[in-house]
């Protein structure tokens, strides 16, 4: 009977207790560990990349599968390879009663690029050579061996990318998938001649183009430097500022920090996980609408000095229509900062079913009628009065425009948009909007159990009623992700556009809409930026006056401080079960990024 227990889940969580990111560890410990993993780095050799596929390029349009050969360390290389993109991992194992593993090739047929994986004990296992030959024929095959390099000799007939490491513990089962994404750059080359194709001096040069998972020490911080972010975390649970968060931390392109603390729920909720996906709320408006009218003004279809009627219809005829993009992008468009929609939805306005005339959903139980928001709140938005022209005013109103006008020009809905153009290529794995499309629900941490509006708990909904009643799509709110990918993103902004061997947006267009771009505000365009008013101490005390990045209701934010090197991304769900200004009160957001501030500046 045949055997295929194809490996169909994520093994993400397992590195945090395994190999790199374990920051509960003390700097002694971790020098050492980081000699360890310096030696494996510069002994490891990228052989037969004569077509530079290594480091992958293009993730959005490559299908990526992991194949175990029989190492015990596989694990850790599929935890690892996650993090930069979806990959399915498979198991020769699973296929020990077929005489060959054709089986196994069968299974791959829907993936373009197969990642395998074997020990130097099995390479004279004909078996898995020939399962290695004849897939290199009809995909992109990587090799990623491990130990005695008269193994190489089995492979003298493949022309496809070999990752060798002579060492076979953890420590290199986290460096090679690092390798093969362009965490670490490869340049080593052989020591020694091994057959007559791989002889002394081969290897290959490859390049740095995505985030390394290493260890603090790795970026210049000592570990015990940042331990306080442990004491400042079980604070704010502790006070009830949310039941769990995350945290990490990136410098200088090296994610040095990332750890989960407390509860889904105060209540026996399942722990916190650093694979967990938030609601952004906030974070939606630099996470997804900015970067699409970054993209809209690099291709010159959006001139931010032009008024919104010249690209809305619909605002032609209202108090909008001369109100300049660049005003929106703002808050200086003298937008109401706020409609409270949910409180003039009427019984006939919604169903507890789904059907032609309901077909909105906002929560589990409940849907929108047809065109709600084009009959109702839509033009209440564009006929509400403008009074505050000029002055700085927080709108939500500002990215419901700027969604509208993203679409229009885009020919898109935001959310496929936004996919398609940053995160598929990004390998940005739970970034998006309606996760529950998506992900099951205990992935997804769940925000306020709402007793007023939608009479449940959310889980996995967003929060902010108004991107619930436009079907949870919105240019204000409505993204979820988990931390990893939210690092990436701005990762990327940090870069200056720049990540995987993409070029996403040219310099001076990240460095125009992240810079002070307001004569009466703080604000970048789109971005918050660090306050001038050194009494606010905002974002945090200790952060310079390059920082960019927002925060978000349910109590999320993420910072990028170029003159540091640094994002720092903080997820939680303090909205939870009802809506608390603990994690103000308590500053926990900015206390944690200044224990961060301090351990970089020692």
């Amino acid at each position: 009977m045949r055997r295929n227990k194809v490996l169909n889940v994520f093994l993400l969580s397992i590195l945090a207790l395994t190999t790199f990111n374990a920051c509960a560890q003390d700097h002694k410990t971790n020098q050492q560990r980081l000699t360890a993993i310096n030696s494996i780095i510069s002994s490891t050799v990228v052989l037969n990349n004569h077509d530079q596929l290594i480091p992958l390029k293009g993730l959005d349009k490559k299908k990526v599968a992991s194949v175990n050969l029989g190492l015990p360390q596989q694990q850790v290389i599929d935890s690892m390879l996650n993090k930069y993109t979806k990959v399915r991992a498979f198991h020769a194992e699973d296929y020990k009663d077929q005489r060959d593993l054709n089986f196994l090739e069968d299974d791959l047929k829907y993936y373009s690029t197969v990642v395998v994986s074997l020990s130097s004990g099995e390479s004279n296992n004909a078996r898995y050579i020939n399962f290695i030959n004849t897939l290199a024929k009809s995909k992109e095959v990587i090799v990623a061996l491990f130990g005695n390099g008269n193994a190489l000799a089995s492979f003298d007939m493949l022309e496809a990318p070999i990752v060798w490491t002579p060492a076979s513990d953890t420590e290199a089962a986290a460096v090679v998938p690092q390798v093969i994404f362009g965490g670490i750059a490869a340049t080593a080359k052989l020591k020694t001649a091994y057959s007559a194709k791989y002889t002394l001096g081969s290897g290959f040069n490859t390049e740095v183009t995505r985030l390394k998972y290493t260890l603090p020490e790795d970026a210049g911080v000592n570990a015990d430097d940042l331990k306080e972010i442990d004491k400042i975390a079980a604070e704010a649970i502790r006070g009830k500022a949310a039941p769990g968060m995350v945290v990490l931390v990136a410098k200088d392109g090296k994610v040095i920090f990332n750890k989960a603390y407390g509860n889904h729920t105060y209540t026996n909720g399942p722990a916190e996980k650093i694979t967990d996906i938030f609601d952004l709320a906030s974070v939606t408006k630099t996470s997804a609408t900015t970067p699409a009218v970054m993209r809209l003004f690099e291709q010159q279809k959006l001139n931010l000095d032009t008024n919104v009627g010249a690209y809305i219809p619909r605002a032609r005829t209202s108090p909008m229509n001369n109100i300049h993009v660049r005003e929106v992008m703002l808050h200086q468009a003298g937008f109401i900062p706020f409609i409270p929609f949910y409180n003039a939805v009427k019984a006939a306005d919604h169903s507890a079913d789904s059907s032609a005339a309901y077909p909105t959903k906002v929560a589990d139980g409940y849907y929108m009628r047809k065109n709600y928001f084009e009959d109702i709140m839509w033009p209440q938005m564009l006929n509400s009065p403008i009074k505050t022209r000029g002055k700085y005013v927080y709108s939500d109103i500002s990215m419901y425009v700027m969604k509208d006008m993203v679409e229009r020009l885009s020919g898109k809905p935001l959310n496929e948009y936004v996919a398609i153009e940053f995160y598929e290529p990004l390998g940005m794995q739970t970034a998006g909007f309606l996760p529950r499309n998506r992900f099951a629900k205990e992935q997804i941490v769940p925000t306020e159990n709402d007793t007023y509006f939608r009479k449940t708990l959310l889980e996995g909904y967003v929060h902010d009623q108004g991107a619930a009643m436009v079907g949870g799509v919105s240019g204000h709110a409505g993204l979820f992700a988990n931390a990893n990918d939210v690092a990436i993103l701005y990762q990327m902004l940090l870069n200056k556009g720049s990540y995987g061997g993409e070029q996403y947006f040219k310099p001076e267009t990240v460095n125009m809409f992240t810079a002070k771009q307001s004569a009466v505000s703080r604000r970048g365009l789109g971005f918050d930026r660090w306050d001038p008013d050194t009494t606010k101490k905002y974002p945090s005390a200790l952060a310079s006056n390059m920082t960019y990045g927002h925060t978000g209701y349910t109590g999320t934010c993420v910072w990028v401080d170029p003159a540091r090197g640094l994002v720092y991304v903080f997820l939680s769900n303090r909205v939870h079960p009802l809506v608390s200004d603990q994690l103000s009160k308590l500053s926990v957001r900015g206390r944690i990024q200044d224990v961060i501030n301090k351990a970089i500046d020692k």
